[in-house]
């Protein structure tokens, strides 16, 4: 091929691709955060990466994210078929942008086969494309649960999700975190206090959710461009910055709920963060865990009520590492009932790239093998495969070494990889029915009789 004819074959921009020690990392995270779902009762599901385009638009779905459209590319042999692969209208498909939208086609597919309230999990790649950049990505693996009823959802279930969350986080091991909740119900209900018309609810909750990325400065000056007072604009900074223990802030919201002009909606979203907060503590959720945090808003326009974020405590700048929210609408859309549900994401792909980076989480070796039996002689392999097996059996991973190198290049193989243990068989060590097994770590080299091995390779394991 002439140097002109190269294909660039570098992966394309936003799509990331694993070394092994980083794939091993990740697959470590699915299982600690699957036993975790798993533990509250929640079952697994997938979804298919590709939906029909009026799915993930239905009724303001797909809010500001970009999403990738599926178009056939036919080969220059089959041009005459252009027509037919071409797909338009209600068949227009496209790549799915987060896992609850389909999860809620996925409901109302299967309604009568599934069991209420549903709680489900599922741990797939989604897609957005938005511009990539350190930490952002345009395929990235989300690990989600949500709990959805037909017509009424307790608010247990929502407690029920900081507890999962405070669960996830301290099994990982990544340091202090707090999980910041609100409830929409409280911000759509203030700001109808203070007047700020019914049209321009929404729009002013997307801009208070950002307040963190740019600024209060901002924020005010955003407002203003939506056309609410400056005394208004005053009124709402005041309140999303209220703060305090989670009962200082409830005592707060309790007086502003007996003292405010039309505050239904308001009293409605304070007794429900009420009874939330009453639930995360009765499951144990550590105080230092939570908080209350009137700024959070979550701009998806589905979210109805109980809202999450949870952000790494010194690490800030990383963002919200797990989010989420309750939800009436969204999966009614579909099937025109009630159908309430709550739920969380965790951007699996996200987190890994910003802990690795933060040095919060470092890599696992890059082979799952434990031990490596090295090749000291070709005659001797019936043995060495014989030995290693009767490892395997015993729950220790195992590589084999098949290619005769000089002993030093196998250990340096096997140190490269991560292997903590070789085990060493010549002929004098055949004909005793022993082995050496050599410690890579410290250098350490003993004698073991082989019907003891697997227990002294256990012993310096486990």
């Amino acid at each position: 091929m002439a140097k002109a004819d190269k294909i660039n074959f570098s992966t394309p921009s936003g799509f990331p691709e694993f070394l092994p020690s980083e794939k091993r990392l990740e697959l470590y995270l699915l299982d600690t955060i699957r036993r975790v779902f798993e533990s509250y009762g929640f079952t697994p599901i997938e979804t298919p990466a590709v939906e029909r385009l009026e799915v993930l638009q239905a009724k303001g779905n797909q809010g500001d994210n970009i999403i990738y459209g599926i178009d056939p590319i036919l080969p220059p042999n089959r041009q005459a078929e252009r027509d037919k692969a071409g797909e338009t209208g209600s068949e227009a498909r496209a790549l799915k942008f987060d896992q609850t939208v389909p999860l809620a086609a996925y409901i109302a597919r299967h309604l009568n086969e599934l069991t209420f309230p549903f709680a489900r999990y599922q741990m797939d790649v989604v897609f957005r494309g938005e511009r990539a950049k350190d930490g952002r990505f345009r395929q990235f693996r989300q690990c989600d649960i949500d709990v959805v009823a037909r017509r009424e959802l307790s608010l247990l279930y929502d407690a029920q999700m900081p507890a999962i969350i405070s669960e996830i986080f301290e099994a990982i091991n990544i340091g202090d975190f707090l999980i910041r909740i609100n409830n929409r119900k409280i911000l759509t209900g203030f700001f109808q206090s203070v007047g700020i018309a019914a049209n321009q609810i929404k729009s002013c909750i997307g801009i208070i959710d950002n307040l963190e990325k740019i600024g209060e400065v901002k924020v005010k000056q955003e407002l203003e461009k939506e056309g609410i007072l400056a005394e208004q604009t005053q009124k709402i900074i005041d309140f999303i910055k209220i703060d305090g223990t989670v009962d200082e802030v409830l005592d707060k919201l309790k007086y502003l709920a007996q003292n405010l002009p039309e505050a239904e909606q308001f009293s409605l979203g304070v007794a429900e963060i009420e009874t939330v907060i009453a639930g995360v503590r009765n499951l144990g959720v550590a105080e230092n865990r939570f908080c209350i945090d009137l700024a959070i808003a979550r701009g998806l326009d589905y979210y109805t009520g109980t809202v999450y974020e949870t952000t790494l405590l010194g690490h800030e700048a990383l963002g919200s590492i797990c989010s989420g929210g309750r939800y009436e609408e969204l999966v009614g859309t579909f099937i025109g009932e009630k159908m309430p549900g709550v739920g969380i994401s965790i951007g699996l792909t996200r987190l890994i790239s910003r802990l690795l980076k933060a040095g919060i989480l470092n890599t696992l070796a890059a082979t799952p093998a434990q031990v490596m039996v090295v090749n000291m002689q070709e005659d001797l392999m019936p043995i060495y495969l014989n030995i290693s097996q009767q490892l395997r059996k015993a729950g220790i991973n195992v590589v084999t070494s098949f290619d005769k190198r000089p002993l030093g290049k196998q250990f340096q193989l096997a140190e490269k990889q991560g292997i903590q243990l070789c085990v060493i068989i010549g002929s004098e060590e055949a004909a005793a029915e022993k082995s050496s097994l050599k410690d890579l770590k410290t250098g350490e080299q003993i004698e073991v009789k082989l019907e003891n091995l697997a227990e002294e390779v256990k012993k310096r394991l486990f």
